[in-house]
């Protein structure tokens, strides 16, 4: 089944846009069947959990991590984390430019902003985002290096709200890539809205639970 739903969705996602199989909850035997369906980028939201995974699944995986980070915490999945999506302030990003220092590593970042109208949801403001890509001192962090944006929308059925949020990240992205030209990336769209998402500039969908079946 889960081979089925892969094909499927890799039917309808443009060759250019990333699909990251979100997997957390779901065991290893699951995330195995889909490697084998040559499934090869997986979103893990807890580091104790992805830690887990990674140290008994195959080693070419590209493990992205999805969920809020604490800082103290980035430790842990330092070594071989391929992409962190959820970079909130500018404290994080230092402390994972440290963690990548004591690895040998330059570890690929996403500034994660505040799109949805739920406060619930974290990340940077529009102006926060700015002002943090303007910031001299972002140029000393070589360790890590920002490719671009991640952004939730409203949990809502009204697809024209969840438009306008996709479309307002993109606007933001173009109006950083203007002081970061590197950045290339816009992770945007789940399970729901992805294809919302492809149609207004996602590179990357996180997708669970059309791949895997509702969460366990």
């Amino acid at each position: 089944m889960i081979r089925e739903n892969l094909e499927r969705l890799r039917s309808g996602i443009p060759a250019h846009v990333r699909l990251v199989a979100v997997s957390k909850f779901k065991p290893a035997a699951d995330i195995m069947e889909a490697y084998n369906a040559g499934q090869r980028d997986f979103g893990e939201n807890y580091v104790q959990e992805l830690t887990g995974k990674a140290g008994e699944l195959p080693p070419d995986i590209r493990w992205h991590f999805i969920g809020h980070l604490q800082t103290n915490k980035v430790k842990y999945i330092a070594p071989f984390v391929h992409l962190i999506h959820s970079v909130d302030s500018a404290k994080l990003l230092k402390e994972i430019h440290r963690q990548g220092a004591a690895n040998g590593r330059v570890i690929e970042c996403l500034l994660q902003v505040h799109i949805a109208r739920e406060e619930t949801k974290s990340g940077l403001s529009g102006e926060e985002f700015l002002a943090l890509l303007a910031d001299p001192g972002l140029k000393a962090l070589d360790h890590v290096r920002v490719t671009g944006v991640m952004g939730m929308s409203t949990f809502t059925d009204d697809r024209d709200v969840v438009r306008s949020e996709f479309r307002e990240l993109k606007r933001i992205f173009e109006a950083g890539k203007a002081l970061w030209p590197e950045m290339t990336e816009i992770s945007m769209g789940m399970s729901g809205d992805w294809p919302l998402a492809v149609e207004e500039g996602s590179t990357m969908v996180r997708i669970g639970s059309t791949i895997f079946g509702a969460r366990n």
